[in-house]
């Protein structure tokens, strides 16, 4: 496959195609896990089920030709999988022991922690308008999203696992796609399966574990297999515009820009489910939104001064290296 094509156009249709899969799955899995609607509770299952359908897509799509399948050594498909099923277990498991309000900040802690990986992994420094940005935007999603604030030492155990897991597999789709050049869908075709295996065999007990009901108990109706069809065709948008978004991106601006659909599930929510709004979540919602103006500003800016630096050897810098080039000798004589 082709070096993937970027331009703004396409930019945008990639943290479209993010935002709006992102949110359209969490509204299909609102309805299908609450109580008040099918009452699914295997998360972890479910999400073995929607790495099943990309991994299917992906072999559909390297079977007709529409991509091409690119050597990646198989050790680091399995290291990279297994973090991503760490990332997702930690998060259940974070979710479940931990109050809501925590868990909202393990998940905001993600930027800083990404932040500090990029910069120890890859040596990338940020500027201080994007520290500022980033500040801004945490601020601004924990004002409209943390309540109340309760931790034991499990869960905090298990909320540090999923931060480090998360922002170590979001790093490492950018690093290996250019390691290796594979586009954003190769590499999704090929770490589909090994998780999707792994996780329908650990999955299972995954959840009963969290809710304590086993999945061969659960009563499968025709809506709920409808919104398990949905979801997982959600998924698959959602799975390729993440591989897509990062590629282009990078791991932290995927994070800072992808609280945007924190905005739109808050808003949603409101209007589809009566959830409430207060004026502390507005007030938040647009903190974040101005902060994350402002990192696309900052990132812009950055870019620009990048490439308008001057060069730093000047005509006198090089008069030297002509002349010592002009005094190689061809065929035994000194050419002048």
């Amino acid at each position: 496959m082709e070096k993937e094509k970027k331009s703004p156009v396409s930019d945008v249709g990639a943290w479209g195609m993010n935002i709006v899969s992102s949110v359209g799955i969490i509204m299909a899995n609102k309805q299908l896990m609450s109580p008040a609607g099918f009452a699914f509770g295997f998360a972890t299952t479910l999400t073995g089920f929607h790495f099943s359908v990309t991994a299917l897509v992906g072999f559909i799509s390297n079977a007709s030709g529409y991509s091409a399948s690119k050597h990646v050594p198989l050790w680091e498909l399995i290291w990279f999988s297994l973090v991503a099923n760490a990332s997702i277990t930690g998060m259940n498991l974070s979710l479940m022991l931990n109050s809501v309000g925590f868990y909202q900040i393990s998940k905001l802690s993600m930027i800083p922690v990404v932040c500090v990986m990029e910069w120890i992994i890859h040596g990338k420094n940020f500027s201080r308008e994007v520290k500022i940005a980033v500040a801004v935007v945490v601020v601004g999603v924990g004002i409209c999203t943390v309540t109340d604030v309760k931790v034991n030492a499990k869960g905090f155990l298990c909320a540090c696992v999923a931060i480090l897991c998360t922002s170590l597999q979001q790093i490492s789709i950018g690093s290996l796609q250019k390691k290796y050049s594979v586009g954003s869908f190769e590499l999704l075709s090929k770490t589909a399966p090994i998780q999707a295996i792994s996780l329908l065999i650990l999955g299972p007990f995954v959840d009963y574990f969290l809710t304590g009901k086993l999945l061969t108990d659960y009563k499968m109706t025709s809506g709920a297999f409808a919104f398990i069809l949905l979801s997982c065709s959600l998924a698959v948008f959602c799975n390729i515009s993440q591989y897509l978004c990062i590629g282009r991106f990078s791991a932290v601006s995927f994070q800072v820009l992808g609280h945007m659909k924190t905005v739109c599930v808050l808003t949603l929510g409101w209007l589809l489910f009566d959830s409430a709004l207060t004026f502390k979540n507005l007030m938040g919602m647009a903190l974040a939104v101005v902060g994350m103006i402002v990192y696309s500003w900052a990132v812009e800016a950055e870019k620009q001064t990048k490439t308008s630096l001057p060069s730093t050897l000047t005509e006198e810098d090089l008069k030297p290296l002509k002349e010592g080039i002009a005094e190689i000798p061809v065929n035994g004589e000194a050419k002048v």
